[in-house]
This record gives structure tokens, C-alpha cells and sequence, in this order.
């Protein structure tokens, strides 16, 4: 190893470029045949129809929320069913008045928005509030298949009569 002097600081000092540009290129074409191109994952190439234009979507029937009052006598059995104006004398009848407002196919439409409040008498037993519920909620036909009718159902909270004494 040569040792500088200071008395040669008139010398010039020569970097050597090809030993670096060769350094250069052997790194260049290591990372060359090292990169892996890789294909995107999920990527099918696939070309989808343009879209073909949409006319406004039908406007969909709004049902105004439903009441559905259960009353009981002092033993808890059921003595009348109101719904909305109409008085029902049973469940079943009470079934076929929600069909007649709602309707029965299948398809998605108004009775997706419809709902129903059901409110009724303290005293009432669990089995009527059941069948209430059951009434409103769906049909099965004869097949066996379930038709549902409403989907979205509140309860009133019935106030206790004693509760005061």
C-alpha cells in the first residue's frame, strides 16, 4: 500500500471508471435474472357487455305502519282483534286481511316496507301474541312453502292496570 506524502500534493488523483462500470452492469443484470414476474392474482382478462341503459326503477308501494290491537278479558283470553280499522273475528282471518293488503307473490316489492305495531291488553296470554305474530309474519301453502308476509313488527308495551295500587 503506497503512502502519500504531502510533499505530492501537486499529483493528480485518477479514479478508475471501468472497474465501477462493471460493478454497475454485474448488478444490473443480477437483479435482472433474479426478478420474477409474477401474475396478478385474479386477473382474467375478462371483457364484461357495456351496460345497457337503465330506465327509472318502478317506484315501490309504502305502506303506512300498520295497528294491531289484541284485547283480553281478566283471565287473559283473547276477546277481540282490531286491525287498523277492520275487526278480524280470528287468526286466520286476520292471515288473509294482511294478504289482501300487502299481497302474496314472491317477488321483492311493497312488502319489504310494510310494518306492523302490535299492541295489546296486559292481561292477554303469551299464546294470542304468539298467534298475532305468527298471523302477520307469513302463510304456508298448501305445498308446504312459506309465503312471508310482514318482516319488521313492533310491540307496544301494555301497562300494567294494578301498577297504580
Amino acid at each position: 500500500m503506497k503512502i502519500r506524502n504531502s510533499d505530492n500534493a501537486g499529483e493528480k488523483i485518477e479514479l478508475q471508471m471501468t472497474p465501477m462500470i462493471d460493478i454497475v452492469f454485474q448488478l444490473l443484470v443480477f437483479f435482472i435474472m433474479t426478478f420474477k414476474i409474477v401474475s396478478m392474482e385474479g386477473d382474467f382478462n375478462i371483457r364484461m357487455p357495456a351496460a345497457a341503459p337503465q330506465a327509472a326503477p318502478p317506484e315501490q308501494m309504502e305502506f303506512p305502519p300498520m295497528k294491531l290491537y289484541l284485547s283480553a278479558d281478566a283471565n287473559g283470553t283473547l276477546t277481540g282483534i282490531q286491525l287498523n280499522e277492520s275487526q278480524p273475528t280470528s287468526f286466520q282471518a286476520l292471515n288473509q286481511e294482511i294478504q289482501k293488503l300487502v299481497g302474496t307473490d314472491s317477488g321483492p316489492g311493497a312488502r319489504e316496507t310494510a310494518e306492523i305495531e302490535i299492541g295489546f291488553d296486559y292481561d292477554l296470554r303469551y299464546e294470542f301474541v304468539i298467534g298475532a305474530v305468527t298471523a302477520v309474519s307469513g302463510t304456508k301453502t298448501t305445498s308446504g312453502d312459506v309465503v312471508k308476509l310482514i318482516e319488521k313488527i313492533r310491540f307496544n308495551t301494555p301497562e300494567n292496570p294494578n301498577a297504580g295500587e
